[in-house]
């Protein structure tokens, strides 16, 4: 009896030690994707972005040609099928028979690098999420002990990659947690937190630096009815968004010829940034501009109109992108609809109010507003827009805000673009 203790013993443990081994490699490898992708896609989208405003025909020609490039592949390169982004990892989750296959990495790697350095208004953060799942479940896929451990591993890229792109260890954790696997246990905490650790030590060694290094230097109480407000704006501006990915690709989907989608997807994208070249690629450089001049911008009729027309456009370009083949989700759009709507409020608010709050202090609580609304998840909109700007100054209002911009989404549509499911026709 003791000898078959003693062989249970070491059979548990040679699992728990190859648990952690694999932890350790997810996080390696989804780390590392992320940050190849993150520096690839930032150093060909400011080419290309460059001589597209140089000579306007190119908003014209580089989202066809992305698009099309794109279609291209997934017809003779990754098996005919279009990626479904976060939803193809539930699908895996809920299912102890349905994997994320192997060929999901480069599809996802190379589409959603092709999307946004050409022009389409999404960004690679779904994309990275996706193809580090996939380096999860491809892991569990390897070694029978696994099996049970697959939302788990799953969880564990998940939080790598989102980790390696904001610079956020706990905002890895808690999107996995969040969004992923919706379930804490000590086999989500041991795996997640090694692949974390990992990833965190790569950035290190990278020396990567925060997507938006900047310095907030204090908050004031009597601006809190004016965070509330910004919170409800853009709980409802998440639904508008919501709704119009929702809208594009229903509508696209009953169009049958793949290049239609693409012509009329070019379209919409096309126009809108030859109008508002900001609307371009994920949006980072257009609010790195704002966030370090948003004190010396004044609030004029020409701006009010641009940034009217941005925070109306961006939802239907982003929808469009997504419709028509584009690899991406709402991470970066909600990420650039909140600076805007938040530097918006603060400029409105000190020109016609008097009001003299601080422009960048709006901006930030924006931004993590809106993807709390967007994504159901506060507390992962909380710690990544902390970790992104390198600065917890605002912590509490954004936590308060967050909350409030869930909620108010939550009442007005209770889907986000993750979870929600058409019904099936009868």
């Amino acid at each position: 009896m003791n000898d078959i203790l003693r062989i249970k013993k070491n059979i548990r443990f040679i699992a728990f030690q190859k648990l952690i081994l694999a932890s350790l490699l997810i996080g390696f490898l989804s780390a590392f994707l992320a940050i190849s992708l993150k520096r690839m896609t930032e150093y060909y989208e400011t080419i290309f972005f460059c001589q597209a405003n140089n000579h306007p025909i190119y908003f014209f020609i580089f989202p066809f040609f992305g698009l099309s490039v794109i279609y291209f592949l997934r017809l003779y390169l990754f098996n005919k099928n279009e990626n479904k982004g976060i939803k193809e990892i539930f699908e895996s989750t809920n299912s102890k028979s349905k994997i994320l296959p192997l060929y999901k990495i480069p599809s996802h790697y190379i589409n959603g690098l092709l999307t946004v350095i050409f022009g389409g208004s999404t960004g690679i953060e779904v994309s990275t999420v996706v193809a580090s799942a996939t380096i999860g479940s491809v892991a569990q896929q390897k070694e029978n002990v696994f099996r049970k451990y697959k939302v788990e591993l799953i969880s564990a890229g998940v939080a790598a990659g989102v980790t390696a792109l904001f610079c956020s260890p706990i905002a890895g954790i808690l999107f996995s947690l969040e969004v992923i696997s919706k379930k804490a246990t000590k086999s989500f905490f041991l795996t997640t937190i090694l692949a974390v650790s990992i990833a965190s030590g790569l950035l290190f060694l990278l020396n990567e630096p925060p997507l938006f290094a900047i310095n907030i230097t204090t908050w004031h109480v009597y601006a809190i009815p004016y965070f509330v407000l910004l919170g409800i704006l853009s709980g409802i501006h998440s639904v508008y968004l919501t709704k119009c990915v929702l809208f594009f690709k229903a509508t696209f989907s009953k169009i049958k010829i793949q290049y239609y989608k693409i012509i009329i997807g070019v379209g919409i994208i096309s126009l809108s940034l030859f109008l508002f070249p900001e609307l371009y690629g994920d949006g980072y450089r257009a609010i790195k501009t704002i966030l370090f001049s948003s004190k010396e911008i004044p609030l004029t009729l020409p701006l009010a109109i641009t940034l009217i027309g941005i925070l109306f456009l961006k939802p239907i370009v982003t929808s469009a992108t997504l419709a028509s083949g584009g690899d991406g989700g709402v991470f970066a759009p909600s990420l650039f609809i909140g600076a805007f709507l938040g530097f918006l409020m603060a400029m409105v608010l000190n020109t016609f109010f008097n009001t003299n709050v601080i422009p960048v202090n709006f901006m930030v609580i924006g931004m993590a507003a809106m993807l709390s609304a967007s994504i159901h998840a506060p507390f992962t909109a909380l710690f990544l827009v902390c970790g992104i700007i390198n600065d917890y100054t605002l912590f509490f209002p954004i936590l308060v805000i967050c909350l409030i911009s869930k909620y108010t989404a939550k009442m007005i549509y209770p889907f986000t673009v993750y979870t929600f499911s058409p019904t099936p026709s009868k």
